[in-house]
Parts: structure tokens; C-alpha cells; sequence
């Protein structure tokens, strides 16, 4: 297939001569598929990967799997079919990929893992360019840990059932506290990522806990979440951020005005800006580079001192 691409290219260079424009050629052919537009983050990711190809003259074919994985099998069959140089993959969920996966590496296309893992063979796969979930959770309870002198009876809102996010970052968390015999996890259940989900869990979690009298936190896999149970928090009668603690992840705009209101207490940023050393670790395998099987994009813990100034830096308000 690569083939017969340099033989299209070819043939479209000859006609300039017979009055015709060329666009410039693409400098790769890269598939994405991304999982869908579940939060604020994933639609910041998708314009920075797309915004990161542009800059470099890639030809980016995208897709959206909605939230389901067999949209993005159906996706990664489609890039393998069109012959493209890499592929993009923002698995929903860890399992089920083995097949598709080697699929594209038969196919001599290398397949970078975006932002979360797969249950997997790793040869199946280039590598992953991605945060340490487990490592943001441990940060989200060592904080709250501290900020609690380890005494906190806690409410989580996990992300999407069998993503490697929601596996990882409520093991991450649930290690930590565990040190502490004064803290533990008094309720768990998904809100699926996103906000409405946060929401609809958090004001059941309200109605089991005494209307929130016995909870003393929220531990949110991600910002949408947590902005999601802010707004049940306040239909409940009380002041979150103050009565109840929120602890969440992904760094998105609104989560920093939640905090400069007062209404959340810290996040973990999730870097977005993943296409760059994803495209830059295609192209080292193209040139038969040494590629390492994680890039890790870690991003820091944000507080409410800082909240006004990121908020206004990242909204542009």
C-alpha cells in the first residue's frame, strides 16, 4: 500500500506540468482513533493532536468511537485498509485488542497507545504515550491524606468501568490511604467520565450518607466528575469545597474557577498535549530508532492559590 502511494504521488507531480496544482505532500499518513468527547479534557486533547498535526503537515484521518469499542476496531481496520504510516489509539477500555492490534502490526503499521494502556501482548503495540494513573492517585490521596491528618471518611467517583484510568488511578489512591486506619472509602461507583454521570452518582451518594453529613471527601477520577457532584453538593443544601473536600484529576479550565470559587480543593493535571511525542515516536520507528514501550507525561497538583491566575491562562477569560 505504502507503495502504491509513492506511485500516486508520482503520477500527481507530473500533472503540474499540464497546468495543475499539487498540495503539498503529507510528511505522514496517521490515524487516530479517539475515544470520544466524554469531558472537557478529551476534547482538549483531540484539538492539540490535531492542531500538533497540522503544524507538522501530517495527514491526520480522525474518528470518533463514541464511547464504544467496537467503533474503534471498526476504525483501526479502516486506517490499516488505507495503508496509513501509524496509528493513534485512545483505548476505552484495556481489553479486547489483541486481535486488531495484530492486525496492524502484520500490517507493518506501528500502533501508539495514547493516553491510556491496554491488557495486551507489548509487542503488539509501539508504546505509550501516557500519565501514571496509579501515581495520580497515590498524589490525590497523599494530599488528602495530609490535608486531613489522615482522619477522612471518603466518596469516589471511579471513570469508565475497565479503563486502565479508573483501574489505575483507584489503585493508585486506594494504596495510599490504606496506611491510614482513620480513612477509608465509604462508597465507589462510575460516573463514566463525565459530568452528568458525577452528578446523578453524587447525589445518591448524598441520600446514603445522611445527606452528606458523613462524608468528609470526594475523590474524583477526573474534573468533569467533580464538577458534576459541585452541583449536587449545592442542591444539597451544602458548600462544597468546604463541607466536603474535592480532590479530582485532568487539570481542565473549569476545574481552576471551581477552585478560585472555593468550591473544589485540588487537581491533578493530566497533560493533553500528547501528539507531539507520539507522531515523534512513529517517526523514530519509521527510521528504525529504539523506541521505549512508556512515555511518560506526568503533570503536577494544582492548589487554590494558583487557581485564578491557570484559570485565566488556560480559558483565556
Amino acid at each position: 500500500m505504502k507503495g502504491l502511494r509513492k506511485l500516486a504521488i508520482a503520477g500527481a507531480t507530473m500533472c503540474i506540468g499540464m497546468g495543475m496544482s499539487l498540495a503539498a505532500q503529507a510528511e505522514m499518513i496517521i490515524g487516530f482513533s479517539q475515544i470520544g468527547s466524554e469531558s472537557g479534557w478529551r476534547t482538549s486533547e483531540t484539538a492539540s493532536i490535531k492542531a500538533e498535526a497540522e503544524k507538522r503537515g501530517i495527514d491526520l484521518k480522525f474518528s470518533d468511537a463514541q464511547q464504544k469499542q467496537e467503533n474503534q476496531i471498526k476504525a483501526v481496520r479502516s486506517f490499516i485498509a488505507q495503508g496509513v504510516d501509524g496509528i493513534l489509539l485512545a483505548p476505552v477500555v484495556e481489553t479486547g485488542w489483541d486481535q486488531v492490534l495484530k492486525e496492524a502490526k502484520d500490517a507493518g503499521i506501528p500502533v501508539v497507545l495514547i493516553d491510556r494502556g491496554v491488557d495486551a501482548d507489548p509487542s503488539l503495540y509501539l508504546t505509550k504515550v501516557a500519565s501514571d494513573f496509579v501515581e495520580e492517585g497515590a498524589l490525590a490521596g497523599a494530599w488528602l491524606a495530609a490535608k486531613t491528618s489522615g482522619n477522612c471518611d471518603v466518596v469516589e467517583l471511579q471513570g469508565t468501568v475497565g479503563s486502565s484510568a479508573a483501574i489505575d488511578r483507584k489503585e493508585g489512591f486506594g494504596n495510599v490511604i490504606s496506611n491510614f486506619p482513620n480513612m477509608k472509602i465509604l462508597r465507589s461507583q462510575s460516573g463514566d467520565f463525565t459530568r452528568s454521570g458525577g452528578k446523578e452518582v453524587m447525589e445518591s451518594f448524598l441520600k446514603a450518607e445522611n445527606g452528606g453529613k458523613n462524608i468528609c471527601a470526594l475523590y474524583a477520577h477526573n474534573d468533569d466528575m467533580a464538577l458534576g457532584a459541585v452541583q449536587a453538593i449545592k442542591e444539597a443544601g451544602l458548600e462544597p469545597g468546604k463541607d466536603i473536600l474535592i480532590v479530582s484529576i485532568d487539570g481542565v479550565p473549569d476545574i481552576f474557577k471551581a477552585m478560585a470559587d472555593g468550591e473544589t480543593n485540588a487537581s491533578i493535571e493530566l497533560n493533553p498535549h500528547l501528539g507531539a511525542p507520539a507522531f515523534d515516536a512513529i517517526k523514530a520507528s519509521m527510521d528504525g530508532k529504539e523506541v521505549p514501550k512508556w512515555i511518560k507525561a506526568n503533570g503536577p497538583l494544582y492548589l487554590p492559590d494558583t487557581a485564578a491566575e491557570e484559570y485565566k491562562k488556560r480559558s483565556g477569560k
